[in-house]
């Protein structure tokens, strides 16, 4: 089976990017050659864009807004509940209709699909609700699947078969860092041995990791974002317990993010039977790395010195150079048929047989922070899978404020969704609020308060039990007008 996951070489263009922090190592004023492979060609100009600096933090809401939403929305839900519903945007289990997250992937997108995120987003086609002054979407855009969001809010601008499962190639490398980057200081030391490069796949990508060979936890993250190293992959699994263990703990860290299309059967993307995930689930993926302050800095990593073998010069004297390594994200380094994206700060980039190029990206662009998936572009051009997410992301950034999201991103279980820190809501009292914090751990789950919301809408038939309900009734509220996942820290302006 032929695995193609690295691209050809590229012109790599560093300046005028937008990045979630400053590189992991200085650019060098050339490149370098190893083994007599070409590991990039220097920028023939500057060639990108200019735009004025952006301040990438989130603005708090205030109280007073906080207060008057809370009122708004809890007064909407009480009198909702005599007549419906409140809406479920997450849930812990596949719909019933849904396929098992084990199978293999379709010909075509099914019928019925995950729910995960709203209603629409479990319909085959191409989802989107144009508002007043909106753009139209590209027509240009062939991808099987796609989806364009708001980083911070979460929002669904647009998405075409969000939920269909296929396979991710590298991409799904993003949960892999998501789940094992922590576990590791990047300062630690590892001697490769044997055992910990077997069993990877024919015609792999490869950042060039030598047996025997001692490596730090940096440098083999950077092999694994720049390079799509799957060696990389597999000496940090190896480091994590093994590749059985490490993809364990990412079908679980899945199962915790609501991923529910996802079905990990190799921890660097590798084609296998009944590996799949979907343009969806990759987003959720991209967006919890991205909480992570080494995620954001290694997948901006334009370039990087990587470790090479040990050896004896003529004088008998022990040296180990390093040659570089440059990321293979297109719309990060530009080439020939594609530019430097403006605003572009990551992720992640796939290509397989089975996969095709598949592709996920973040940029920022007058304070709006927009992430798009793109799988399997039926349009068999160089660097189709990059021109198409850059169309949708031009598209969306046109668009935002124009659009009715079609749906959301759900946040992981047990994530706080309340208001952020020092806000407060109001029912007729001062109560703060729980606070957003990542890794704070909420009473109850988002489906709980979504569950009891709707619960508290189908049995009140007194003043009383009204007013009984009230709390509950709140509560959701708190969950629907709080459903926002912000990005902690983001991005700032490399210069």
């Amino acid at each position: 089976m032929i695995q193609l996951h690295t691209p050809k070489t590229s012109r790599n263009q560093e300046t005028g990017r937008l990045s979630f922090m400053g590189p992991v190592s200085p650019s060098p004023a050339g490149t370098r050659r190893r083994g007599g492979r070409d590991q990039g060609t220097p920028a023939s100009g500057d060639g990108t864009s200019r735009s004025a600096p952006c301040n990438f933090s989130t603005v708090p809401a205030t109280k007073k807004t906080i207060r008057r939403s809370m009122l708004v929305t809890s007064a909407t839900l009480l009198t909702l509940s005599l007549t419906t519903t409140v809406p479920v945007f997450a849930a812990d289990k596949p719909s019933s209709s849904s396929p098992s997250p084990t199978a293999s992937p379709s010909a075509t997108p099914p019928a019925n699909m995950s729910t995960v995120g709203g209603a629409r987003l479990g319909e085959a086609g191409t989802q989107v609700d144009l508002g007043t002054g909106a753009p139209v979407l590209p027509k240009d855009v062939t991808a099987r699947s796609w989806i364009v969001t708001d980083a911070e809010s979460g929002d669904v601008l647009a998405a075409h078969n969000a939920h269909w499962r296929l396979p991710p190639a590298s991409t799904l490398k993003m949960l892999f860092a998501d789940t094992v980057l922590p576990k590791f200081p990047s300062t630690a030391q590892h001697k490769v041995a044997v055992t910990d490069l077997s069993g990877i796949g024919a015609g792999s990508s490869m950042v060039g990791i030598k047996e025997e060979e001692t490596y730090s936890v940096h440098d083999l993250w950077l092999g694994v974002f720049l390079r799509s190293g799957n060696d990389a992959v597999h000496v940090l699994s190896a480091m994590n317990g093994g590749v059985e263990q490490t993809v364990k703990d990412m079908q679980a860290h899945a199962e915790d993010l609501q991923a529910l299309d996802t079905h990990v059967v190799s921890p660097d993307g590798y084609d296998q039977p009944g590996q799949v995930s979907s343009a969806y689930d990759l987003t959720l993926f991209a967006r919890s790395g991205l909480q992570k302050k080494d995620f954001r800095e290694y997948c901006s990593t334009v370039r990087a010195k990587f470790p090479g073998e040990t050896k004896k010069n003529d004088k008998g004297k022990t040296t180990r150079e390093s040659f570089e390594i440059q990321n293979t994200n297109r719309l990060l380094t530009g080439d020939t048929d594609v530019s430097t994206y403006q605003g572009i700060a990551g992720v992640k980039n796939g290509n397989t047989t089975n996969a095709g190029a598949t592709f996920t990206g973040v940029a920022e662009r007058n304070g709006k922070v927009l992430l798009v998936t793109v799988m399997n572009p039926e349009k068999d051009e160089h660097n189709e899978v990059y021109k198409e997410a850059a169309r949708l992301l031009d598209w969306g950034f046109s668009a935002a404020g124009k659009v009715k999201p079609v749906g959301a991103l759900v946040p992981p279980k047990g994530v706080d969704t309340g208001a952020q820190a020092g806000a407060t809501a109001s029912a007729g009292s001062n109560t703060p609020v729980s606070t957003g914090d990542q890794g704070t751990k909420a009473s109850s789950s988002p489906v709980a308060a979504s569950a009891a919301a709707k619960g508290g809408s189908s049995g009140i038939g007194t003043a009383l039990a009204i007013t009984g309900g009230l709390l509950a009734l709140v509560a959701g509220a708190v969950f629907l007008v709080n459903r926002r996942w912000p990005l902690p820290d983001l991005m700032r302006r490399r210069r």
